[in-house]
């Protein structure tokens, strides 16, 4: 099939949406034949595309913004399926794959792409921790927060809350504060439910967490920056992707100056720390021998963490707390 437009345009003149873009462009490179081959690279171009538009990607829909960083992060996503157990390694390796074969279709060239599909995944986060995660010393983690309050005050709020709960970036962000703080007041704990993942949600995953001190400095400022007419950190007609793109990626920048890789590390120092807290022992990753000498309790915080965090499998904890 012809180009659409001029090969300098908007997909690579495929088009104005990526999922159309893709499939046109193999047809053309393997000269409308090889149905199955291009139907197979096509369906997993389609998940990429998925990605993209998520709240986890990075909101386009045009080829032509695509780069290495892009595909890198999302060889990361992939790694984290696998990881979680929702995603086959080598159906990971065969979407990147797929993802390489449709750029170089759009693009005419080789330029972006993942160099090594197997070698990339195998390269993002390993499934038992390896190094001590940043962020567990407080008076450190309210560095940042002072750091970022004048500028990006909704992301010290982040930061606040993903220390003190052990939330994700989207659960802190769309956290329902109103809520949390009523059932702060009337329970001494809070149920966390807005924003999880795989559907987590609800009376089906409740996900309580007893309230401490550095719960309510948390809630009690993420309220007060929180806008006007919103329930959450996100104003009334702000879109996820806008806040993510605007607030998150510069918030990230000063995260690195101070020597924090990112917002999640702030959840595997809350695991670690609630691991300390139910075992009086340190985290494996910190040096503690709790599963050597007492199995039986170290089995009991890791499946008391895993409940906290929102997941279905104890052996998820290893990527927070070690082996």
């Amino acid at each position: 099939m012809a180009l659409v437009g001029r090969r300098g345009g908007r997909n690579f003149g495929y088009g104005r949406q990526l999922s159309y873009a893709g499939p046109q462009a193999l047809q053309d490179m393997f000269g409308g034949g090889h149905y199955g081959t291009v139907k197979a690279h096509s369906d997993r171009w389609q998940a990429f595309v998925r990605w993209c538009r998520s709240d986890d990607g990075p909101g386009l829909n045009d080829a032509r913004q695509i780069d290495r960083q892009i595909l890198s992060d999302y060889a990361a996503h992939l790694h984290h399926l696998v990881e979680r157990g929702d995603l086959a390694i080598a159906t990971a390796q065969n979407r990147l794959s797929s993802v390489n074969r449709t750029m170089a279709a759009l693009r005419g060239d080789q330029y972006v792409k993942v160099q090594s599909p197997s070698k990339a995944l195998e390269m993002q986060r390993t499934t038992i921790r390896m190094t001590v995660p940043q962020g567990q010393d407080r008076e450190h983690v309210m560095r940042i927060v002072d750091a970022l309050r004048e500028q990006y005050p909704r992301a010290a709020a982040i930061v606040q809350l993903a220390r003190a709960t052990g939330m994700r970036l989207r659960e802190a962000i769309l956290a329902d504060l109103p809520r949390l703080k009523r059932e702060a007041e009337q329970f001494g704990k809070i149920n966390i439910q807005d924003g999880t993942k795989g559907g987590r949600s609800g009376a089906s995953a409740p996900r309580w967490l007893t309230v401490d001190d550095h719960i309510r400095d948390a809630l009690r400022f993420t309220e007060q920056v929180s806008p006007d007419g919103s329930r959450n950190l996100l104003a009334p007609n702000e879109r996820y992707i806008d806040f993510q793109q605007g607030i998150v990626r510069p918030a990230r920048d000063i995260l690195h100056t101070h020597k924090l890789k990112g917002f999640h590390e702030l959840r595997a120092a809350y695991a670690c720390e609630r691991y300390e807290q139910i075992t009086h022992h340190l985290a494996p990753i910190n040096g503690g021998r709790c599963l050597q000498h007492h199995r039986p309790l170290d089995g009991e915080a890791r499946a008391q963490i895993s409940y906290e965090l929102g997941h279905s499998r104890i052996d998820v904890v290893r990527a927070y707390i070690g082996g």
